[in-house]
């Protein structure tokens, strides 16, 4: 096998294929950028409907955006990752084909691979099925990155032996956000929450629109709630006292949005690891949210800096909501200590991280396999 270490007299050539574009990757990504030695290139899927960013958002990021058509095409992203003449590429997961093939490519084979993965271990069937079908594929990563302790333990399962295991698959631009924390208490603590997330059955927005029903029967002066977002489930939250469906919002007009708000809501029935809930907290605002949430695992301890509550639970949410709004001289305390836990997810500390796992990687001679070793 010929040696890819990458030579020292130039950057470390990195091709990042990613899905879908967002506010929080553009912004690790431009880190990245700035690092020195590391020449990022990113291959992602256009803006599409499901999300509405804008592609703006990538502007300064060496990239290929692929459009519907060509997003399918193996062959193409096959050829778009060769000609980069990448030292390491980065997957975002398993579940897009054209990717998943990419590291059995002759074009590739000696190519040392990264995965990102935020899929939660849960027990279910499916999962331990995967277990075995995707060993070839992971047995082909040299580092599995995990955005926390629920997908360390899939990971685990996969087989990958916990020296290729790494945390921190995402960041968050809390450069730009941590400053919201001081402006909103310069203010007066907003009495309003704030929900941001698509539109959709696993963010459980019927959960939503039936604990905030809740809350305003039992609480005199409710607080109106904003929810910002696109998806099928937008007419549950129409015509709804209290509730102000402000659509989707770019990542660049959100500032406002995040500065008006007093606390974040989040009551999904399944949800990895949002970043929404870290953004929040990056912004300084106290965090409700359900069990269901991956990133509550990092982010979140109830009654320090905000509450959790179980999943499929309108009542339970309903009473945090009321908890919330009766501790609300405290609510500011909270947010400080939220963005206490969003830190290490700066995406200049991403960026950090990445670029010295990256080096870890693409300096290395020859491509080492990830083990197999033991899965309980």
């Amino acid at each position: 096998m010929p040696d890819r270490t990458a030579p020292e007299d130039r950057p470390l050539r990195v091709v990042f294929c990613w899905a879908t574009i967002s506010g929080y990757m553009a912004a690790c990504w431009r880190s990245l950028v700035d690092q020195e030695g590391i020449d990022p290139f990113v291959l992602a899927f256009e803006a599409g409907q499901s999300t509405a960013f804008n592609d703006e958002l990538m502007a300064g990021i060496p990239r290929r955006l692929l459009d519907e058509t060509e997003r399918g095409n193996a062959r193409l992203v096959r050829d778009l990752v060769a000609e980069q003449d990448p030292d390491v590429v980065v997957l975002s997961g398993w579940f897009h084909s054209a990717y998943r093939r990419l590291p059995f490519r002759s074009a590739l084979r000696d190519i040392p691979f990264v995965m990102g993965m935020d899929t939660p271990w849960e027990e279910t069937g499916r999962q331990q099925v995967a277990r075995w079908g995707l060993r070839p594929f992971v047995s082909r990563m040299d580092r599995v990155v995990v955005t926390g302790e629920r997908s360390w333990q899939y990971a685990s399962r996969l087989g990958v032996s916990p020296d290729r295991i790494v945390r921190g698959l995402y960041g968050v631009d809390v450069a730009g956000l941590k400053p919201l924390w001081e402006r909103r208490k310069a203010g007066g603590w907003p009495k309003q929450f704030l929900f941001v997330g698509r539109f959709a059955d696993e963010k459980a927005v019927d959960v939503l629109v039936d604990g905030y029903a809740r809350y305003r029967e039992g609480v005199e002066a409710p607080w109106p709630l904003v929810c910002c977002g696109k998806g099928a489930m937008a007419g549950r939250l129409d015509r709804q006292p209290g509730i102000d469906n402000r659509g989707f919002v770019q990542p660049a007009d959100m500032a406002d949005v995040w500065a008006q708000a007093g606390a974040f809501v989040l009551p999904s029935r399944f949800d990895p690891w949002p970043l929404a809930l870290v953004e929040a907290a990056a912004a300084g605002l106290p965090v409700v949210c359900s069990d269901a949430c991956g990133s509550a695992v990092e982010i979140v301890r109830s009654g320090y800096n905000g509450v959790r509550v179980p999943d499929e639970d309108a009542a339970a949410l309903a009473d945090a909501l009321a908890r919330t709004h009766g501790t609300y001289d405290a609510l500011p305390e909270w947010g400080r200590r939220a963005q206490q836990f969003a830190m290490p997810y700066s995406a200049e500390q991403w960026a950090t991280r990445w670029a010295r796992m990256l080096r870890e990687v693409g300096r290395a001679s020859p491509v080492a396999a990830v083990g197999t070793g033991h899965s309980s």
